[in-house]
Protein backbone atom coordinates (compact mmCIF):
# COMPACT_ATOMS: atom_id res chain seq x y z
CA UNK A 1 0.00 0.00 0.00
CA UNK A 2 1.09 3.56 -0.69
CA UNK A 3 1.77 5.53 2.47
CA UNK A 4 1.20 9.18 1.67
CA UNK A 5 2.59 11.87 3.96
CA UNK A 6 -0.07 13.26 6.22
CA UNK A 7 -0.80 16.81 7.20
CA UNK A 8 0.35 17.31 10.79
CA UNK A 9 -1.77 19.28 13.26
CA UNK A 10 1.03 21.89 13.44
CA UNK A 11 2.74 23.04 10.23
CA UNK A 12 6.29 21.83 9.84
CA UNK A 13 8.94 24.56 9.86
CA UNK A 14 10.79 25.44 6.68
CA UNK A 15 14.41 26.40 6.18
CA UNK A 16 17.43 25.56 8.26
CA UNK A 17 17.04 28.71 10.37
CA UNK A 18 13.68 27.58 11.72
CA UNK A 19 14.37 23.84 11.35
CA UNK A 20 17.12 23.82 13.97
CA UNK A 21 18.02 26.35 16.63
CA UNK A 22 21.50 27.38 17.74
CA UNK A 23 21.74 24.49 20.18
CA UNK A 24 18.92 21.97 19.57
CA UNK A 25 17.68 20.49 16.33
CA UNK A 26 13.99 19.98 15.56
CA UNK A 27 14.71 16.29 14.94
CA UNK A 28 14.45 14.56 18.33
CA UNK A 29 17.41 12.96 20.08
CA UNK A 30 19.99 14.97 18.10
CA UNK A 31 21.89 17.67 19.93
CA UNK A 32 24.18 20.17 18.25
CA UNK A 33 26.54 21.82 20.77
CA UNK A 34 27.33 25.48 20.61
CA UNK A 35 30.64 26.60 19.17
CA UNK A 36 32.35 27.38 22.43
CA UNK A 37 34.42 25.57 25.00
CA UNK A 38 35.21 25.76 28.63
CA UNK A 39 38.30 26.04 30.77
CA UNK A 40 41.41 27.95 29.80
CA UNK A 41 40.40 28.15 26.12
CA UNK A 42 37.08 29.76 27.05
CA UNK A 43 39.09 32.28 29.05
CA UNK A 44 41.29 32.92 26.00
CA UNK A 45 38.28 33.44 23.76
CA UNK A 46 36.84 35.87 26.29
CA UNK A 47 40.19 37.63 26.47
CA UNK A 48 40.28 38.26 22.69
CA UNK A 49 39.81 41.84 21.49
CA UNK A 50 39.30 41.79 17.74
CA UNK A 51 40.22 40.20 14.43
CA UNK A 52 43.94 40.85 14.03
CA UNK A 53 45.89 38.20 12.12
CA UNK A 54 47.73 35.69 14.36
CA UNK A 55 51.47 35.81 14.24
CA UNK A 56 51.73 32.06 13.63
CA UNK A 57 49.40 29.54 12.01
CA UNK A 58 50.23 27.01 14.66
CA UNK A 59 48.61 29.10 17.39
CA UNK A 60 44.88 29.10 18.12
CA UNK A 61 42.92 32.10 16.81
CA UNK A 62 43.64 34.93 19.23
CA UNK A 63 44.57 38.57 18.99
CA UNK A 64 48.26 38.47 19.91
CA UNK A 65 51.16 40.39 18.48
CA UNK A 66 54.78 39.28 18.30
CA UNK A 67 55.64 41.60 21.14
CA UNK A 68 53.03 39.91 23.37
CA UNK A 69 54.45 36.49 22.54
CA UNK A 70 58.01 37.62 23.20
CA UNK A 71 57.06 39.20 26.53
CA UNK A 72 55.11 36.08 27.64
CA UNK A 73 57.02 32.96 26.52
CA UNK A 74 55.19 30.66 28.94
CA UNK A 75 51.87 31.83 27.63
CA UNK A 76 53.09 31.16 24.09
CA UNK A 77 54.01 27.60 25.00
CA UNK A 78 50.56 27.20 26.57
CA UNK A 79 48.94 28.29 23.31
CA UNK A 80 51.10 25.88 21.33
CA UNK A 81 50.07 23.00 23.58
CA UNK A 82 46.40 24.00 23.31
CA UNK A 83 46.59 24.13 19.50
CA UNK A 84 47.15 20.35 19.47
CA UNK A 85 43.77 19.76 21.12
CA UNK A 86 41.54 22.36 19.39
CA UNK A 87 40.60 23.16 15.80
CA UNK A 88 40.63 26.48 13.97
CA UNK A 89 37.30 27.59 15.47
CA UNK A 90 38.43 26.90 19.06
CA UNK A 91 36.44 23.70 19.62
CA UNK A 92 38.10 20.59 20.96
CA UNK A 93 38.75 17.88 18.36
CA UNK A 94 36.31 15.42 19.90
CA UNK A 95 33.62 18.06 20.25
CA UNK A 96 34.18 19.20 16.65
CA UNK A 97 33.81 15.61 15.44
CA UNK A 98 30.58 15.18 17.39
CA UNK A 99 29.30 18.44 15.99
CA UNK A 100 30.10 17.36 12.41
CA UNK A 101 28.25 14.08 12.91
CA UNK A 102 25.27 15.87 14.43
CA UNK A 103 25.10 18.30 11.51
CA UNK A 104 25.31 15.38 9.08
CA UNK A 105 22.31 13.73 10.76
CA UNK A 106 20.47 17.03 10.65
CA UNK A 107 21.07 17.36 6.91
CA UNK A 108 19.87 13.80 6.30
CA UNK A 109 16.68 14.31 8.34
CA UNK A 110 16.13 17.65 6.69
CA UNK A 111 16.48 16.12 3.22
CA UNK A 112 13.96 13.38 4.08
CA UNK A 113 11.56 15.90 5.56
CA UNK A 114 11.83 18.19 2.54
CA UNK A 115 11.10 15.30 0.18
CA UNK A 116 7.94 14.36 2.04
CA UNK A 117 6.92 18.02 2.32
CA UNK A 118 7.39 18.59 -1.44
CA UNK A 119 5.38 15.47 -2.27
CA UNK A 120 2.62 16.57 0.12
CA UNK A 121 2.38 19.99 -1.48
CA UNK A 122 2.48 18.64 -5.02
CA UNK A 123 -0.45 16.30 -4.27
CA UNK A 124 -2.42 19.14 -2.70
CA UNK A 125 -1.76 21.34 -5.73
CA UNK A 126 -2.93 18.54 -8.03
CA UNK A 127 -6.20 18.40 -6.14
CA UNK A 128 -6.60 22.19 -6.20
CA UNK A 129 -6.00 22.25 -9.96
CA UNK A 130 -8.59 19.50 -10.32
CA UNK A 131 -11.17 21.56 -8.41
CA UNK A 132 -10.45 24.58 -10.62
CA UNK A 133 -10.71 22.59 -13.84
CA UNK A 134 -14.04 21.10 -12.82
CA UNK A 135 -15.49 24.61 -12.69
CA UNK A 136 -14.28 25.62 -16.16
CA UNK A 137 -13.95 22.54 -18.35
CA UNK A 138 -15.32 19.04 -18.50
CA UNK A 139 -12.83 16.35 -17.49
CA UNK A 140 -12.61 12.77 -18.66
CA UNK A 141 -13.79 9.91 -16.52
CA UNK A 142 -10.22 8.73 -15.99
CA UNK A 143 -9.12 12.13 -14.67
CA UNK A 144 -12.10 12.27 -12.31
CA UNK A 145 -11.45 8.73 -11.14
CA UNK A 146 -7.76 9.47 -10.57
CA UNK A 147 -8.30 12.64 -8.56
CA UNK A 148 -11.20 11.26 -6.52
CA UNK A 149 -9.20 8.14 -5.63
CA UNK A 150 -6.18 10.29 -4.71
CA UNK A 151 -8.26 12.64 -2.59
CA UNK A 152 -10.04 9.77 -0.82
CA UNK A 153 -6.77 7.98 -0.09
CA UNK A 154 -5.16 11.18 1.18
CA UNK A 155 -8.05 12.07 3.47
CA UNK A 156 -8.24 8.57 4.97
CA UNK A 157 -4.47 8.57 5.60
CA UNK A 158 -4.58 11.97 7.26
CA UNK A 159 -7.53 11.04 9.46
CA UNK A 160 -5.86 7.76 10.43
CA UNK A 161 -2.75 9.62 11.56
CA UNK A 162 -4.88 12.16 13.45
CA UNK A 163 -6.42 9.34 15.49
CA UNK A 164 -2.96 8.43 16.81
CA UNK A 165 -2.05 4.99 18.28
CA UNK A 166 -4.40 2.06 18.53
CA UNK A 167 -7.12 1.84 21.14
CA UNK A 168 -5.08 -0.58 23.29
CA UNK A 169 -2.17 1.88 23.60
CA UNK A 170 -4.35 5.01 23.90
CA UNK A 171 -5.42 6.30 27.32
CA UNK A 172 -7.90 8.98 26.26
CA UNK A 173 -10.98 8.03 24.20
CA UNK A 174 -10.66 8.30 20.40
CA UNK A 175 -11.80 11.34 18.44
CA UNK A 176 -15.56 11.12 17.77
CA UNK A 177 -15.40 7.47 18.87
CA UNK A 178 -13.75 6.46 15.62
CA UNK A 179 -11.23 3.69 15.21
CA UNK A 180 -8.76 3.04 12.43
CA UNK A 181 -10.87 0.13 11.25
CA UNK A 182 -13.78 2.52 10.68
CA UNK A 183 -11.63 4.72 8.50
CA UNK A 184 -10.04 1.87 6.57
CA UNK A 185 -13.51 0.92 5.36
CA UNK A 186 -13.55 4.21 3.44
CA UNK A 187 -10.47 3.29 1.44
CA UNK A 188 -10.95 3.22 -2.35
CA UNK A 189 -11.00 -0.16 -4.09
CA UNK A 190 -7.64 -1.83 -4.47
CA UNK A 191 -7.87 -1.85 -8.30
CA UNK A 192 -8.45 1.89 -8.37
CA UNK A 193 -5.65 2.44 -5.87
CA UNK A 194 -3.16 0.37 -7.93
CA UNK A 195 -4.15 2.27 -11.07
CA UNK A 196 -3.87 5.62 -9.27
CA UNK A 197 -0.52 4.64 -7.79
CA UNK A 198 0.83 3.81 -11.25
CA UNK A 199 -0.31 7.16 -12.68
CA UNK A 200 0.69 9.32 -9.70
CA UNK A 201 4.46 9.46 -10.47
CA UNK A 202 3.72 10.76 -13.97
CA UNK A 203 1.40 13.45 -12.63
CA UNK A 204 3.90 14.44 -9.92
CA UNK A 205 6.70 14.51 -12.48
CA UNK A 206 4.64 16.74 -14.78
CA UNK A 207 3.76 19.07 -11.91
CA UNK A 208 7.39 19.27 -10.81
CA UNK A 209 8.45 19.99 -14.39
CA UNK A 210 5.95 22.87 -14.58
CA UNK A 211 7.23 24.25 -11.29
CA UNK A 212 10.85 23.96 -12.43
CA UNK A 213 10.07 25.72 -15.70
CA UNK A 214 8.14 28.41 -13.84
CA UNK A 215 11.09 28.95 -11.50
CA UNK A 216 13.46 29.05 -14.47
CA UNK A 217 11.33 31.65 -16.28
CA UNK A 218 11.11 33.71 -13.11
CA UNK A 219 14.89 33.57 -12.72
CA UNK A 220 15.58 34.08 -16.42
CA UNK A 221 12.59 35.62 -18.27
CA UNK A 222 14.38 35.13 -21.61
CA UNK A 223 14.00 31.35 -21.20
CA UNK A 224 10.23 31.55 -21.68
CA UNK A 225 10.58 31.19 -25.45
CA UNK A 226 13.07 28.29 -25.30
CA UNK A 227 12.23 24.71 -26.07
CA UNK A 228 11.54 22.15 -23.37
CA UNK A 229 14.87 20.42 -23.97
CA UNK A 230 16.79 23.65 -23.52
CA UNK A 231 14.69 24.52 -20.47
CA UNK A 232 15.41 21.10 -18.97
CA UNK A 233 19.14 21.65 -19.51
CA UNK A 234 18.95 25.06 -17.87
CA UNK A 235 16.94 23.67 -14.95
CA UNK A 236 19.61 21.01 -14.45
CA UNK A 237 22.20 23.79 -13.95
CA UNK A 238 19.84 26.16 -12.12
CA UNK A 239 20.84 24.86 -8.68
CA UNK A 240 24.51 25.63 -9.31
CA UNK A 241 23.59 29.08 -10.65
CA UNK A 242 21.46 29.82 -7.58
CA UNK A 243 24.23 28.62 -5.27
CA UNK A 244 26.67 30.94 -7.06
CA UNK A 245 24.25 33.87 -6.83
CA UNK A 246 23.63 33.11 -3.17
CA UNK A 247 27.38 33.15 -2.57
CA UNK A 248 27.62 36.45 -4.41
CA UNK A 249 24.84 37.86 -2.24
CA UNK A 250 26.60 36.67 0.89
CA UNK A 251 29.87 38.19 -0.31
CA UNK A 252 28.04 41.43 -1.08
CA UNK A 253 26.47 41.38 2.39
CA UNK A 254 29.87 40.83 4.00
CA UNK A 255 31.30 43.68 1.95
CA UNK A 256 28.34 45.80 2.96
CA UNK A 257 29.02 45.03 6.62
CA UNK A 258 32.67 45.96 6.14
CA UNK A 259 31.62 49.16 4.42
CA UNK A 260 29.21 49.91 7.26
CA UNK A 261 31.99 49.38 9.82
CA UNK A 262 34.31 51.59 7.77
CA UNK A 263 31.56 54.20 7.46
CA UNK A 264 31.01 54.14 11.22
CA UNK A 265 34.73 54.62 11.78
CA UNK A 266 34.79 57.49 9.32
CA UNK A 267 31.70 58.98 10.95
CA UNK A 268 33.37 58.79 14.35
CA UNK A 269 36.54 60.39 12.93
CA UNK A 270 34.47 63.02 11.17
CA UNK A 271 32.63 63.79 14.41
CA UNK A 272 35.93 64.21 16.24
CA UNK A 273 37.22 66.53 13.51
CA UNK A 274 34.00 68.54 13.68
CA UNK A 275 34.36 68.85 17.45
CA UNK A 276 37.93 70.09 17.05
CA UNK A 277 36.80 72.57 14.40
CA UNK A 278 34.04 73.80 16.66
CA UNK A 279 36.52 74.24 19.51
CA UNK A 280 38.84 76.19 17.19
CA UNK A 281 35.96 78.36 15.98
CA UNK A 282 34.93 79.02 19.57
CA UNK A 283 38.48 80.02 20.41
CA UNK A 284 38.65 82.36 17.41
CA UNK A 285 35.31 83.84 18.39
CA UNK A 286 36.36 84.47 21.95
CA UNK A 287 39.85 85.80 21.23
CA UNK A 288 39.34 87.54 17.91
CA UNK A 289 35.73 88.57 17.51
CA UNK A 290 35.15 89.54 21.15
CA UNK A 291 38.54 91.14 21.95
CA UNK A 292 40.61 92.09 18.93
CA UNK A 293 37.65 92.87 16.74
CA UNK A 294 36.21 95.43 19.16
CA UNK A 295 39.51 97.36 19.21
CA UNK A 296 39.75 97.14 15.44
CA UNK A 297 36.20 98.44 15.09
CA UNK A 298 36.99 101.41 17.36
CA UNK A 299 40.07 102.31 15.31
CA UNK A 300 38.08 101.98 12.07
CA UNK A 301 35.36 104.24 13.48
CA UNK A 302 37.93 106.95 14.39
CA UNK A 303 39.50 106.67 10.96
CA UNK A 304 36.12 107.03 9.26
CA UNK A 305 35.24 110.02 11.45
CA UNK A 306 38.48 111.82 10.57
CA UNK A 307 38.03 110.96 6.92
CA UNK A 308 34.47 112.31 7.00
CA UNK A 309 35.64 115.60 8.60
CA UNK A 310 38.35 115.98 5.96
CA UNK A 311 35.77 115.36 3.23
CA UNK A 312 33.43 118.02 4.66
CA UNK A 313 36.27 120.57 4.79
CA UNK A 314 37.22 119.72 1.24
CA UNK A 315 33.63 120.22 0.09
CA UNK A 316 33.48 123.56 1.89
CA UNK A 317 36.71 124.63 0.23
CA UNK A 318 35.38 123.68 -3.18
CA UNK A 319 32.17 125.61 -2.47
CA UNK A 320 34.08 128.74 -1.50
CA UNK A 321 36.30 128.40 -4.53
CA UNK A 322 33.27 128.21 -6.83
CA UNK A 323 31.71 131.26 -5.15
CA UNK A 324 34.93 133.27 -5.47
CA UNK A 325 35.24 132.37 -9.15
CA UNK A 326 31.58 133.14 -9.88
CA UNK A 327 31.14 136.46 -8.01
CA UNK A 328 33.76 139.20 -8.62
CA UNK A 329 34.04 142.47 -6.60
CA UNK A 330 31.99 144.47 -9.15
CA UNK A 331 29.23 141.84 -9.18
CA UNK A 332 29.16 141.78 -5.41
CA UNK A 333 28.80 145.62 -5.31
CA UNK A 334 25.93 145.53 -7.82
CA UNK A 335 24.22 142.77 -5.85
CA UNK A 336 24.61 144.84 -2.69
CA UNK A 337 22.87 147.84 -4.35
CA UNK A 338 20.08 145.58 -5.65
CA UNK A 339 19.65 144.08 -2.21
CA UNK A 340 19.45 147.59 -0.62
CA UNK A 341 16.75 148.63 -3.07
CA UNK A 342 14.79 145.43 -2.50
CA UNK A 343 15.08 145.82 1.25
CA UNK A 344 13.79 149.44 0.95
CA UNK A 345 10.82 148.29 -1.11
CA UNK A 346 10.14 145.55 1.40
CA UNK A 347 10.14 148.08 4.21
CA UNK A 348 7.64 150.34 2.31
CA UNK A 349 5.37 147.35 1.64
CA UNK A 350 5.53 146.37 5.27
CA UNK A 351 4.65 149.97 6.27
CA UNK A 352 1.64 149.97 3.92
CA UNK A 353 0.61 146.56 5.17
CA UNK A 354 0.75 147.83 8.74
CA UNK A 355 -1.49 150.77 7.84
CA UNK A 356 -3.99 148.52 6.11
CA UNK A 357 -3.99 146.18 9.09
CA UNK A 358 -4.81 149.16 11.38
CA UNK A 359 -7.69 150.24 9.11
CA UNK A 360 -9.06 146.69 9.10
CA UNK A 361 -8.83 146.56 12.87
CA UNK A 362 -10.82 149.82 13.01
CA UNK A 363 -13.50 148.36 10.76
CA UNK A 364 -13.66 145.21 12.80
CA UNK A 365 -14.54 147.26 15.88
CA UNK A 366 -17.81 148.34 14.21
CA UNK A 367 -19.14 144.78 14.21
CA UNK A 368 -22.37 143.70 12.41
CA UNK A 369 -23.37 147.27 11.47
CA UNK A 370 -20.22 147.57 9.43
CA UNK A 371 -20.98 144.33 7.65
CA UNK A 372 -24.43 145.58 6.74
CA UNK A 373 -23.01 148.87 5.42
CA UNK A 374 -20.43 146.97 3.38
CA UNK A 375 -23.16 144.84 1.80
CA UNK A 376 -25.28 147.94 1.08
CA UNK A 377 -22.27 149.74 -0.37
CA UNK A 378 -21.51 146.72 -2.53
CA UNK A 379 -25.05 146.60 -3.85
CA UNK A 380 -25.10 150.35 -4.60
CA UNK A 381 -21.73 150.13 -6.32
CA UNK A 382 -22.96 147.22 -8.40
CA UNK A 383 -26.18 149.10 -9.31
CA UNK A 384 -24.12 152.16 -10.26
CA UNK A 385 -21.89 150.06 -12.46
CA UNK A 386 -24.94 148.57 -14.17
CA UNK A 387 -26.48 151.96 -14.83
CA UNK A 388 -23.18 153.32 -16.11
CA UNK A 389 -22.96 150.40 -18.52
CA UNK A 390 -26.58 151.02 -19.66
CA UNK A 391 -25.87 154.73 -20.33
CA UNK A 392 -22.86 153.83 -22.37
CA UNK A 393 -24.90 151.41 -24.42
CA UNK A 394 -27.67 154.03 -25.00
CA UNK A 395 -25.06 156.59 -25.98
CA UNK A 396 -23.62 154.21 -28.51
CA UNK A 397 -27.08 153.52 -29.89
CA UNK A 398 -27.97 157.20 -30.51
CA UNK A 399 -24.70 158.02 -32.25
Amino acid sequence: MLTLPAIQPQPAPHGLGSFCSAQWCAVPQIRIPRKKSDGIWGFLLTWRRGGNTPTSKQLPPCNLSEEDLLKNPHFSRLLLSLSQHVDESGLSLSLAQEQAQAWKKVRLHKTAWLRSEILQRIIQELLVDYYVKTQDTSLTSEDKKFHETLEQRLLVTELTQLLGPSSQERVIPPLLGLEKADLLELMPPSEDFVWMRARLPLEVEEQLKKKCFTLLCYHDPNSDSDSETLKAAKVWKLAEVLVGEKQQCQDAKSQQKEQIVLLEKKSATYSQVLLRCLALLQRLLQEHRLKTQSELDRINAQYLEIKCSAMILKLRMEELKILSDTYTAEKVEVHRLIRDRLEGAIRLQEHDMEKSRQVLNTYEVLGDEFDRLVKEYTQLKQATENKRWALQEFSKAYR
